[in-house]
């Protein structure tokens, strides 16, 4: 029942920016793609789907199927040949999805369609945004968009690009467990310790409201708080240090609040 109410507390409120689902890729799990088939609308909802990370002819049709043989009453992939029918096509939407593949190849298409502040306006007006694997890394305003060249924990050695900024306080990292990336998101955060960062397992999710998640799915989710630490200013390719930064652990039905 305790998790069905926290459940219920993640929908749609005027007046406040999206809920955010963010999962950290290897499959989106049933419970978390129904959810937010429910908090579009359902039958009435119209989700649109940005597919521009991946390469493939046939981006966006899969993630169409999913949602269509869940109950959404309308889902569509949106093409940026055309800016302005685009921008109509997410304007219409009551939630958007962005699919897996590369967050800088889908960051550079929206921002070349011209579409980056409108979708920022939307999520503000009140749209649920979610997206996996790419599509999670995106949300965050300092993203990282690829592994470092060499592990390790220096100066800059995480790469760092610009994301959309829905949710500015958390640099958020997918397939996080299985693919080993506490590194690369301990240095990104030493290098901004005013940003939280989370990393997020495959079949995972968080649910974004205002400033705290909860938990969904199968997997972990790590947080790394450096905002009380005490860190050293390092420079590029130096050592990292700090002392006192927080960590957590969080599965499936608890919640981080970050104040």
């Amino acid at each position: 029942m305790r998790f069905l109410f926290l459940l219920l507390s993640y929908t749609m409120n005027a007046g406040e920016p999206g809920l955010l689902v963010i999962v950290g890729g290897g499959g989106t799990p049933e419970m978390v793609r129904k959810h937010f088939v429910e908090i579009a609308g359902g039958k009435k909802a119209r989700i649109a789907v940005l597919p521009q990370a991946s390469s493939r002819p046939n981006r966006g049709e899969a993630s169409v199927e999913v949602y269509s043989k869940l109950g959404a009453g309308e889902v569509y992939s949106v093409s940026l040949d055309d800016p302005e029918k685009a921008r109509a096509m997410i304007e219409r939407a009551t939630a958007i999805w962005f699919p897996g593949g590369s967050q800088s190849q889908l960051y550079q298409e929206l921002n070349k369609a011209g579409l980056v502040d409108f979708i920022r306006g939307r999520h503000r007006a009140g749209i649920p945004f979610a997206g996996t694997s790419a599509g999670a890394a995106i949300m965050s305003e300092i993203m990282i968009p690829n592994a470092p060249e060499k592990p390790g924990l220096a100066g800059g050695n995480t790469p760092i690009a610009k994301g959309l900024g829905l949710v500015p306080e958390l640099i958020v990292d997918q397939h996080f467990i299985a693919r080993h990336r506490m590194d690369r998101l301990l240095s990104a955060v030493m290098d901004h310790p005013d940003r939280i960062g989370v990393g997020i397992g495959e079949s995972t999710a968080i649910l974004v409201r205002g400033r705290k998640f909860n938990v969904m799915g199968q997997g972990s989710v790590v947080v790394v708080d450096a905002r009380k630490a005490q860190i050293s200013n390092s420079k590029p390719g130096s050592l990292q240090s700090g002392s006192r930064l927080s960590l957590h652990i969080f599965k499936a039905g608890q919640t981080f609040q970050f104040k």
